[in-house]
C-alpha cells in the first residue's frame, strides 16, 4: 500500500499496481478507483483540510486481520 499527502490538499491510498480503468466519485471529494476486474486499486480524499483537522493527519493508522 502507498500513501501520497501532498500540497495539493489530497490524500491518496494506492492498494494495488494495477491499472485504474474506470474512477468514482462516491460522494463529494471522495474517489475511488477500480482496475478492469472492478478490484478497488486506489482511494483519493480532496479537500482534507475542510474534512480533518491538521492533528489528525500527522498519525496514521492502519489495522489488516
Amino acid at each position: 500500500m502507498k500513501t501520497d499527502h501532498t500540497e495539493r490538499d489530497a490524500l491518496y491510498f494506492r492498494l494495488d499496481d494495477d491499472e485504474i480503468v474506470e474512477s468514482g466519485e462516491v460522494q463529494l471529494g471522495m474517489i475511488l478507483d477500480f482496475d478492469e476486474n472492478g478490484r478497488l486499486v486506489g482511494i483519493e480524499i480532496l479537500s482534507l483540510s475542510t474534512r480533518f483537522a491538521p492533528e489528525k493527519l500527522r498519525v496514521m493508522q492502519f489495522e489488516t486481520a
